[in-house]
């Protein structure tokens, strides 16, 4: 489990202290089948992190059954759910929008980059959005060229999401 190896999303810069990671660990094995089925899923996650004591996931179901599925082995694993975080949205919201002519974001403000030697997605992320955490928004943009967040190679052409609008 490669893309779960370590903290990315806002938020997760803040919670860099040995503590902080130490309780990611704790967290990320006790959720280890949660994390499976966000996985198995297709969910694309963009926070994956440890705030107020509490794990942090949030991300983008591929379907209401999914996001379902996950909720479901949430419950099994805590009822409480008095140590995590969860929020999840549906993407076929936005696959009716562009359906309906909206288009998506990520459509409309994308631009490409070439990796170079020495670049990490978290060199990149920090380069485009002033965020190294964000890395992974790159790495599901990506894909169709990349299985695992660490191994790019100079020469890829990555497509790189547009910066999310703060409001």
């Amino acid at each position: 489990m490669g893309i779960f190896d370590k903290m990315f999303g806002s938020g997760a810069n803040t919670a860099q202290d040995a503590n902080s990671q130490k309780r990611f660990e704790e967290l990320k094995q006790k959720y280890q089948s949660v994390l499976r089925t966000v996985e198995q899923q297709q969910v694309r996650l963009q926070n994956l992190h440890v705030e107020n004591n509490k794990l942090v996931i949030k991300g983008t179901a591929p379907s209401e059954q999914a996001k379902n599925k996950i909720w479901d082995e949430i419950k099994l694993v805590n009822p409480n759910a008095d140590d995590i975080t969860a929020d999840f949205t549906v993407a076929q919201v936005a696959t009716q929008a562009a359906a309906a002519g909206g288009g998506t974001r990520s459509a409309q403000g994308g631009q490409s980059y070439t990796v170079k030697a020495g670049d990490s997605l978290s060199k990149i992320s920090q380069q485009f959005y002033g965020d190294a955490h964000e890395y992974m928004r790159i790495f599901y943009a990506n894909q169709d060229k990349i299985s695992d967040p660490n191994k790019i190679q100079p020469g890829m052409d990555l497509t790189i999401p547009a910066a999310e609008q703060k409001s």
